[in-house]
């Protein structure tokens, strides 16, 4: 029951309802790099150039996270997230219409913005519904609506532009949004949180990056880990189809496939913090997987092997997202985590803005096979960084 006497909603709606949500925010941002292969090999564009735009929403996304956490924190998650993929819609509209690749880009940064509002929004949703022992699993269950998102727009984006062109597409992502939209009006349930004064009272008001360097050490490792995931989620469709000489159809459905497998280890990644009541332990094990596994698939992307590695990788790589939100957000607090993880997203975004760009360009100048084995530094460097000590979790949190 709430405060108010209202009997509480049922907190795997408001978690589907935000997923839903996120999965369409995805489905917008992350479709982008999946028009490359028709931007570089039907519009003649070259690889960074075509990897620019891709990564405008990301750019949009990146801008306005921590802007959306201080709204989520200051208005609540529903409003918050029904604003924001109100403005994905509108982004996604206007992109269809574009005249031009730099009107294209524009639209496309616009419809980033708004996106940027589901992942405080339903992040916060899982954190204020969910006990500690369970929220685990349950944002790893959150954290599924990325490759699910990525999976849908692998199968979607690059067969419908290949066949209807880039109008449609855009216009079915919009219309997408705007059934999320939708629902996040109409459904979604802000969670209770403690009054200010009560809040004050435990410490829950103090700015938590005065405390202690948890909380910048995590937002530093997630950026980190972030360049292998999108490395792989930018690059695989193009590398089946460029490299291995695979159709569009049978790239874009493996592609599609592996999302599962991220998304079942996102989810047994979140089980598992439960079970061991740490977020931090699985987060180090999951980044040295990630290294030994990008580097084999550097060594061995032109063997047979190479397919089997950049299945796995979609695996691994995304294994640690839910893990690092979840304990910013039990970190942050219930008038900080907002914040907290709005910063947590604007460094991962500030990152993957990057990727498609510089990898591109990687690419080009040195191969597919140099690009992966470089990538493995990354999560190497990460390794250190996730905090060891002063985690603490218990049934209510």
């Amino acid at each position: 029951m709430s405060e108010t006497g209202a009997r509480a909603p049922s907190r795997w709606l408001m978690l589907g309802v935000s997923m839903l949500g996120q999965v369409a925010a995805t489905i917008y941002v992350n479709g982008a790099p999946f028009l490359i292969p028709y931007l570089h090999l039907e519009r003649g564009l070259s690889l960074p150039e075509a990897g620019v735009i891709a990564a405008a929403p990301f750019v949009g996304v990146m801008a306005t996270l921590v802007l959306w956490g201080l709204v989520v924190d200051r208005i609540g998650e529903r409003a918050s997230m029904a604003a924001g993929l109100a403005i994905v819609t509108v982004g996604a509209t206007g992109a269809a219409f574009s005249s031009s690749l730099v009107a294209l880009g524009a639209w496309f940064v616009l419809g980033g913005i708004g996106a940027g509002s589901t992942n405080s929004a339903s992040g916060r949703i899982v954190v204020g519904w969910f006990p500690a022992h369970r929220r685990g699993l349950a944002m790893g269950i959150r954290q599924t609506a990325l490759p699910l998102g990525v999976g849908a727009a692998a199968l979607l984006v690059p067969n419908t532009v290949s066949t209807e062109g880039l109008r449609a597409t855009l216009l079915v992502t919009a219309a997408i949004c705007a059934a999320a939209t939708a629902l996040a009006a109409l459904l979604i349930v802000d969670p209770p949180r403690p009054s200010r004064e009560q809040a004050a009272d435990s410490g829950q008001l103090v700015n938590p990056y005065r405390r202690d360097h948890r909380l910048t050490r995590i937002h530093l490792a997630s950026a980190l880990l972030v360049i292998p995931q999108f490395t792989v989620w930018t690059y695989m469709l193009v590398w089946l189809i460029d490299e291995k000489g695979w159709s569009t159809f049978a790239a874009s459905a493996l592609v599609a496939a592996t999302q599962l497998l991220g998304a079942a280890g996102r989810i047994g990644a979140g089980w598992w913090s439960d079970r061991v009541g740490s977020r931090l332990g699985p987060m180090r094990v999951v980044a040295i997987a990630a290294a030994a596994t990008m580097l084999a698939l550097g060594l061995l992307s032109g063997t047979p092997l190479g397919i089997a590695l950049i299945v796995i990788a979609t695996a691994v790589t995304v294994a640690d997202n839910g893990l690092a939100f979840t304990s910013v957000a039990e970190i942050g607090g219930p008038y900080w985590s907002g914040r907290a993880m709005g910063l947590q997203n604007t460094g991962q975004y500030v990152v993957s803005a990057a990727v498609p760009p510089l990898i591109g360009a990687l690419i080009s100048g040195h191969g597919y096979a140099v690009a992966f084995a470089v990538v493995a530094l990354a999560p190497l460097l990460a390794i250190p960084l996730v905090p060891v000590r002063g985690e603490r979790l218990s049934a209510t949190d």
